[in-house]
């Protein structure tokens, strides 16, 4: 877990620090998030936590109740099957574009993610594993030409390290392997320019990391 440290603006700064107690589980599915305690422990002001938390509140990772506070939203097994089904539909929407219009540093650029991933899956570097795995997503959508799928893309990439990690926690290293598989495969399909395959690639891994979030919640059996 990296220290807080200033970097875009001040609001961004906190979110930034929330998402990642969050993501990381530092924060827990509902628990409140205490204001004073937030602003003294990150030394800025409770207007700048508030402010925080209101763009975690448009990213998903919390929720500000009216009289009550802000909490971590729940990660239960709607939230997690509604997640997938999300991200499913708009990842292959811009997939099946990216196999059309792919260009040469494109593929330059998927290629050196997945061997920067393989180097992390040997060190067994989780956390370094999976921001290389949202960045490999994000470079994906290159082609998407579409203001409002990667605006909503982006507001849900925390939610989605926040249900790998959980994934990676309980699953380890097989849970690493499938991921890895999951972009060599990926890469594959796209340098082919079949579009089929990579919607399929996309659907069942999008099933199989559903299903280790709900295992790791408890909220399917294990060998389901």
């Amino acid at each position: 877990m990296t220290t807080f440290k200033p970097r875009e603006t001040l609001t961004e700064q906190v979110a930034r620090h929330i998402e990642n107690l969050i993501a990381f589980g530092q924060l827990r599915s509902g628990e409140r998030i205490y204001e004073s305690a937030m602003a003294k422990q990150m030394d800025v002001s409770h207007g700048s936590i508030r402010e925080g938390l209101l763009l975690l509140e448009k990213r998903h990772l919390v929720q500000n109740v009216p009289r009550k506070g802000a909490f971590v939203t729940p990660l239960d097994e709607f939230f997690v099957r509604s997640l997938y089904e999300v991200l499913q539909l708009y990842l292959t929407h811009t997939g099946r574009k990216l196999v059309r219009q792919w260009q040469a540093e494109d593929m330059e650029k998927l290629e050196s993610l997945y061997q920067r991933m393989k180097a992390c899956h040997d060190k067994n570097d989780l956390l370094a594993f999976l921001e290389l795995g949202i960045e490999y997503t994000q470079a994906s959508l290159a082609y998407a030409d579409n203001y409002f799928i990667v605006s909503a893309i982006e507001d849900l990439w925390p939610s989605a390290k926040r249900c790998a990690f959980v994934a990676f926690q309980r699953g380890g290293n097989r849970v690493l392997e499938d991921n890895l598989q999951h972009v060599r495969e990926s890469i594959d399909a796209i340098r082919e320019h079949d579009e089929e395959r990579l919607a399929d690639i996309l659907e069942k891994y999008a099933e199989q990391q559903c299903r280790q979030v709900l295992d790791a919640i408890g909220s399917t059996p294990a060998t389901a």
